[in-house]
């Protein structure tokens, strides 16, 4: 196996600080010190040097853990095809997404799995996407559920990672249920570009979507409101305060006084859900396996809500 000390670099270079690093490896931070003083030591390679208070990896250091991304790559890989050979799967399989896909996509994954591999301890966290990467590094959780534009070189590029497409979600019109446009099957975006906003944060790819849709159209919506949480977004658009956009994934469970409706016209934003996984490691029989039941989930929540929240 790859020895932990490579794995525990890796991290602090990723990380940058030792508490950081230990944070993520759910090592102490006198661990982690201690994996890299030994490292430096065993490899006879100067890979720390001080910085104030801190360290930081040397350039020998970092040519050393960028070389890592092929050896742990083919490690991977050769792990993969072991446990595929006699169609064995690993004891322990960690899981991580953002609240959404958590809830929506990992809990039912996590259900089937105790049922076909009981044997197997199943690990859920909920995280943000970047949480779910650095988690993927230290080899904490073995699959992440992310937006893709949240994925560092999502052209195919990274060195690190790999992804699998497991949905487009669309973007769905959420309006106070006595709205003028309420009865509609449907609602263009123009049709809305003098209405008050409810959007989250400024930083958040939920915002971009939004502000990308409407700078297509030539608008520039006004925002009244802000929500970080689907929940309370619903609660301000239930409460006659504006409207939403919402990805379809996410529910409305038993929200009142709100609807929703499909977006017309030629403007239809969406976010692509991905799947991300260590690079060389998506071969394994429990991640394909997962794979399989994550893309079989995520069609049939879509076709459901059609029915359930959009026609209904």
């Amino acid at each position: 196996m790859i020895d932990p000390r490579l794995i525990t670099l890796r991290v602090f270079s990723s990380a940058g600080t030792i508490a950081r690093t230990a944070e993520l490896t759910g090592y102490s931070p006198s661990a982690v010190s201690a994996q890299l003083r030994e490292l430096q030591r065993s490899l006879g390679i100067k890979l720390m040097i001080k910085d104030g208070r801190g360290v930081r990896l040397t350039v020998a250091g970092r040519h050393f853990v960028a070389g890592l991304d092929d050896i742990v790559t083919q490690w991977e890989l050769l792990r993969s095809s072991a446990l595929s050979a006699e169609g064995q799967v690993q004891g322990d399989f960690g899981l991580g997404g953002f609240s959404t896909a958590a809830a929506q996509l990992l809990a039912p994954l996590a259900s089937t799995l105790r049922r076909t591999r009981p044997h197997v301890e199943v690990r859920l966290m909920e995280a943000q996407p970047q949480r779910c990467l650095d988690l993927l590094l230290a080899e904490r959780i073995d699959l992440a559920v992310i937006v893709a534009s949240q994925t560092p070189g999502s052209s195919g590029g990274n060195a690190k990672f790999e992804q699998t497409v497991l949905l487009d979600d669309p973007l769905d019109v959420v309006l106070p249920a006595e709205h003028r446009l309420a009865m509609n099957k449907s609602v263009s975006l123009s049709e809305l570009a003098e209405d008050p906003w409810i959007s989250d944060s400024e930083q958040s790819v939920y915002r971009a979507l939004f502000v990308a849709a409407f700078t297509s159209l030539g608008v520039t919506p006004h925002i009244a409101h802000e929500a970080v949480e689907w929940e309370t977004m619903i609660a301000f658009i239930g409460a006659g305060l504006g409207v939403g956009l919402m990805p379809r994934l996410a529910a409305l469970g038993s929200a009142e006084n709100v609807v929703r409706r499909r977006i017309s016209g030629a403007i239809k934003p969406s976010r692509r859900i991905v799947a991300v996984t260590r690079k060389g490691s998506k071969g394994a029989p429990l991640i394909e396996e997962s794979l399989t039941v994550l893309q079989s989930t995520a069609k049939s929540i879509i076709s459901q809500r059609l029915t359930e929240e959009l026609d209904g």
